[in-house]
This record gives C-alpha cells, structure tokens and sequence, in this order.
C-alpha cells in the first residue's frame, strides 16, 4: 500500500519551545538535541540557547549546538518526506538563527542591575512578550540563569500586573537544579507553572526524569526497566547511523537525561501539557501545594507510578512514570532515524492514526458520565497510513486520579469489556458513586468525583512497531449525591478499615 503523506500525523497546533541547555559539560545534551530534532516539526522553537551549570561554570557552547543543525542539514530532506505536507521541519537556516549564548557565568553571577542582558537572554525576553496568547516552554537542561535574566528585568520594567500576565504565559520544565538560581526563581515568583524534580544538590537519581534512561547508573527499580534498548550496542545499531544519527555522541553517564522536558510536550495523544499529573512520556508530576491560599504555589514535582517489570514484580516509583513507557519511545526514535535514510515512504514504518467515538488528533476524549453507568468507546476509526495491522489495547490509568498513595486502593479499577474480536470498540463501567463520588476525609458524597482516565494504545506491526494514543478522560458524576458514609475527622479514622489487612 502506497502511504499517503496527507494521512500522516497532523497537530491542530504547535508548542512554543525555548531550550537552554549546557551543552558539552557532558554528552547527553547533544543526545537531547539529536532526538528533538527529529519531532521539530511539531513545535515552534523559538531558542536554543548556549548555558552554564554547576557543571560547566564559566564558558557556553553554541558553536556545538551548529554541529549537531550542520548534521541536520543532511537529513532535513529526507524528514521532510516522512512528514504531513502542514507539518514540515524547520529550515537549517532558521535553526541556526536562533542559536545564542547565555551568560557565560555560574548561575546568580548573572543578576545584578550594572549585568546587561546575555543575547540569549534577549532572545527569551524576546519570545516572552511576544503578542502570542500562546504559552511559552522553557525547557532547561542546565542552569537557569537565562531564564532569571530575564525574570529580574521585567520585574523591574513592568508594571506588576503586565509581568504576571507575562508570567501566566510561561511553563517551565528543569532537569532539576543546577545552579542556584533555579531555587530563587521559585521563591520569588511561586505562581510560575514549574515543573521540576526536587531533592538534596546533586542526588539527580532520585529525579523522576532519571527514569529516560537511568536504571543502570543509578541503581533503581532493578528488574523492572528493560534496558536492552539502551545499551551501547543498540544505540550503533539503530540510532548513531545517517547524517543526523552521526551526531550522537556515545553516553557518558546516562543517556539523554534531558530529554523528558520534550517528551512531555510530544504530541502523541498520551499527554496533556498543561496536566502534568495526567503522565506522559516525560514522567506524571504534582502539586507540591495544593491550596489555593498563602503562595499558590504551580511547582509540580515527583510523583509515582505503578508498574508491572520486565521481571513480573510490581515496581513503584517517580521513575516508573517514565520507563514504563521505554519501549515505544524508544521505538519511536529509531523509526524516526530511519527517515533521515531515505526519502521512500514504502521502506519505513509511520504511525498509527488514532479515532475515537470520531474524535483524531492528540487532544483528549473528555466525556461525563454518572457513576456506575457504561459509556461505549468505539476506536473504529483508527487506521495505519502504510496499512499495517494493528492492534488496540486499552486500560485504566488510575494513578492521575488519586489524591493519596495508595492509588489502588482509592481509586476502583473500571471494568473494560470488548465489544468484537479486535477491540477497536469497548464498553467501560465507572465504579458507583460509593467509590468514584466520595471526599476522601469526610467520605461525604459529592457531585463530582475525581476525573478517570482510560488510555488507548494503538501499536502497527511494521519495524520498529510504534505506538500511538488517545485519552478518555471521564467526569464521573452524582446528581443525587448518592453514597457515602464512614469518614471521620482525621485521615486515621477512615483508612483503619481499609487498611486493616495490609
């Protein structure tokens, strides 16, 4: 079957995306910028800036930023033949224009009212009061004074409500800290949306963004990640080939420890950007204050899965919100090198188009339902642009909608059933109002319970197989304000019956 360009992934908009990374203190920033690359056609970047970082303090490295876009340049092309006629790549020349170096000093160095702006600061200043109503990524893979430049300035150059309208725009993912300048933004501007894996100085393996690739180095959830897909050995075989491929460098540490910044924006229909406790491809994250009194704190940082290992055992970790879903990122990377090889659509796999009840696109399916009712679900629509089979799996995700721990035990697991052979269509049953439509404390009925998420995934059988999603996300509802009963006036007093037995 000839593949139809026009059948081929679509996105009904592009992210914004500024990237300040510390490229060559080590390899993984140039193993980061290779693979986002390969998904640039579905964003809008708008900077990639040269940083420092504890660990290169005082020089920055644009000129390698222009290796890995001269690499690039060889495979654009070819990209470009594997991409939706609306969505193709940027151009080698506009890549380059955006290149800038940040200050070259460590961290709060770069503040001060005599320090003018870095030319990579001026370009996120730039990006930042744009006419866009759009928000604007900042993924930082090293420090983050840049981003503290320019904070700093307009704080002293716009009125206050300007600069919060300013900063209601931002979104900002940190591969933890790495300068001190990371904890200063937080405590002067705590309404900024941040996402950000929190721990003592340099203790990075209990990061949640760790889990791309960090199970060897670090030690963690040994038995559950399957790291055949990152060794050395695999990386040769499927990724360091072709003009791009080439301009991965073999890891020192981990591998791309910066690359869930991007992946969480990757437009796949498993995430929602602005969700960031629904999970995704870079990690699931929280809260860290829920009030909506004294700081009104939007710092989102770890929290965990549960997940089934390569071993069978049950893993539960900050880290298995990203390696559980290892092996169709990984995947994904090696299909994507494969396109810079050739420009021939029939020699190389592309991803399944996922439908559901009519609804394309990696938006989620929102629907409202009572508790205890079914709703249909009917993926029927769901095709393979290069007719590959495919097949449809589709489960609870219950970890976004817990408000505590113990996920399994607060949240109910919906009975999914298939309604034919294949399971493109599926009837899902919401737990009763007793469970889905309770106040965890007072166990009070409400009308409105946490949302349920179910996902589907669709894989093809081509090589590599890849995995596309979509999201159901449900409203559970209680208009008769139906069950109830057993709470108490402190969390002890509800959860001794529950947990009795464990």
């Amino acid at each position: 079957m000839a593949t139809d360009t026009a059948k081929l992934q679509s996105f009904p908009s592009k992210p914004r995306v500024f990237i300040v990374s510390d490229i060559s203190n080590e390899p993984d920033d140039a193993e980061s910028l290779v693979r986002y690359l390969l998904y640039s056609n579905q964003f809008k970047t708008e900077g990639l800036v040269a940083c420092t970082s504890t660990w290169m303090k005082t020089k920055v490295c644009p000129q390698d930023m222009h290796k890995i876009i001269d690499a690039y340049a060889g495979a654009v092309d070819n990209l470009n033949k594997h991409a939706h006629p609306d969505f193709q790549y940027p151009s080698v020349e506009y890549l380059r224009s955006i290149i800038k170096s940040g200050p070259p000093v460590y961290g709060s160095k770069a503040l001060g009212p005599d320090i003018p702006l870095s030319e990579g600061s001026e370009l996120l200043l730039k990006s930042i009061t744009a006419p866009s109503e759009d928000p604007l990524w900042i993924l930082c893979w090293g420090g983050t004074n840049v981003l503290a430049q320019v904070l700093s300035k307009l704080k002293n150059t716009t009125s206050k409500d300007e600069f919060a309208d300013l900063r209601s725009k931002l979104r900002i993912y940190t591969i933890s800290d790495q300068d001190d300048t990371g904890a200063w933004i937080r405590n002067k501007f705590p309404d900024l949306f941040y996402i950000s894996s929190i721990h003592a100085w340099n203790q990075y393996g209990m990061a949640t963004w760790a889990g791309i690739s960090g199970d060897r180095y670090y030690g963690f959830d040994q038995g559950g990640p399957d790291f055949s897909k990152l060794t050395k050995e695999w990386l040769k075989e499927n990724v360091q080939i072709g003009p791009l491929g080439s301009a991965y460098p073999d890891y020192l540490f981990i591998s791309e420890g910066d690359t869930p910044t991007f992946l969480y924006l990757i437009q796949n229909g498993l995430g929602v950007p602005d969700h960031p406790e629904y999970g995704s491809w870079g990690g699931r994250y929280h809260l860290t204050d829920i009030s909506d009194e004294g700081l009104a704190s939007k710092h989102y940082s770890d929290t965990v899965d549960i997940v089934i290992g390569k071993d069978g055992k049950t893993y539960k970790s900050n880290h298995a919100t990203i390696w559980r879903w290892r092996d169709a990122y990984q995947n994904d990377f090696a299909a994507r090198i494969q396109w810079t090889l050739s420009p021939s659509l029939s020699s190389v796999n592309h991803h399944p188009i996922v439908s559901i009840n009519c609804s394309s696109g990696p938006a989620p399916v929102y629907v409202e339902a009572e508790a205890g009712t079914t709703i249909s679900l009917d993926a029927s629509g769901t095709y393979d642009p290069d007719g590959d089979s495919i097949t449809f799996k589709w489960w609870h995700y219950r970890e976004p909608s817990a408000t505590q721990w113990l996920a399994f035990v607060e949240v109910e697991e919906m009975k999914i059933e298939k309604k034919d052979s294949e399971g493109k269509i599926v009837d899902v049953t919401l737990p009763g109002p007793e469970k889905s439509c309770v106040e965890l404390l007072s166990r009070a009925p409400i009308a409105k319970g946490e949302p349920l998420h179910i996902i589907l995934e669709v894989t093809d059988s081509g090589t590599p197989r890849l995995t596309s999603y979509k999201r159901v996300v449900i409203q559970p509802t209680n208009k008769d304000l139906k069950g109830g009963g057993g709470g108490g006036e402190a969390i002890g007093d509800v959860m001794a019956e529950i947990l009795k037995d464990l």
